[in-house]
């Protein structure tokens, strides 16, 4: 049972790892351009708070026998504060303001649940509170695919949902869903049997309208108060930017 519990372990640090770098071509687009255009500065913020969250979590004298999730959350702990140096440097000053106030705030939260659980709890309580903690965060970043996932079927087109990309959604999340069930950590499973389910969906959603790929000419239409960006060969949204990021990185807890 522990070699299982390894074994997943390892297989969602893995999968984990593929869903924090798929925003690079997002950022190498933001650099080569020298703007954050209309890109949305708030997911990695919020993607920050739950590696934090969840890497505090994954501490031996906060949970034992979690250390591959901290593992993970400490390299995506690194990656999204490139992310968001890289948005603030190149976002517009009212922009960078306001994310430099969220960054703030995101470093604030992490402090005081870390200042709590070492200085006012103690064994369960300690984990109880820190996974708590974690769990709201995950859960709140699973849903984020909700928009994408209604805009797929609004426009009846899997354009705004790349394959691979929700295809890794649902095996990091069940691969971690399974760790937390090998591991009977409630922290663990609760907030990755809903990404598994969601990233079910979205397989599901691309299944169905997998054939309706031509969202080039309905992007205006259905979109009309969201400016389209192409990326690549595709087009992508403000809200599928935000979402499919969100969907990427709250499998870590």
């Amino acid at each position: 049972m522990e070699i299982l519990h390894f074994v997943f372990g390892i297989l969602g640090n893995a999968t984990a790892l593929f869903l924090f770098l798929s925003p690079m071509f997002t950022f190498r687009r933001i650099i080569k351009k020298k703007t954050t255009e209309d890109f949305s500065g708030v997911p990695y913020n919020m993607t920050l708070l739950n590696c934090l969250l969840s890497a505090w979590y994954g501490l031996p004298f906060v949970s034992p026998n979690n250390l591959l999730v901290s593992t993970i959350n400490c390299t995506g702990v690194l990656i999204e504060l490139v992310y968001v140096t890289i948005f603030l440097i190149y976002a517009p000053k009212k922009v960078r303001s306001q994310m430099m106030g969220l960054l703030a705030l995101v470093i604030f939260v992490f402090a005081l649940v870390a200042l709590i659980s070492v200085l006012v709890l103690h064994g369960q309580t300690r984990k109880g509170f820190c996974g708590s903690a974690a769990v709201v965060f995950s859960i709140f970043m699973y849903a984020s695919p909700l928009s994408i996932m209604r805009l797929v079927i609004r426009t009846k087109s899997v354009e705004f949902m790349p394959f691979l990309l929700s295809l890794f959604v649902f095996l990091c999340a069940t691969f971690w869903f399974v760790y937390g069930l090998l591991g009977t950590d409630i922290f663990i499973t609760i907030p990755n049997g809903c990404g598994a389910v969601l990233g079910a969906i979205q397989l599901i959603l691309y299944m169905i309208y997998r054939k309706n790929k031509g969202l080039s000419s309905k992007c205006a239409a259905a979109c009309p108060s969201q400016p389209c960006t192409e990326m690549g060969d595709k087009i992508y949204t403000n809200n599928s930017e935000k979402a499919l990021h969100g969907s990427c990185i709250a499998n870590q807890v």
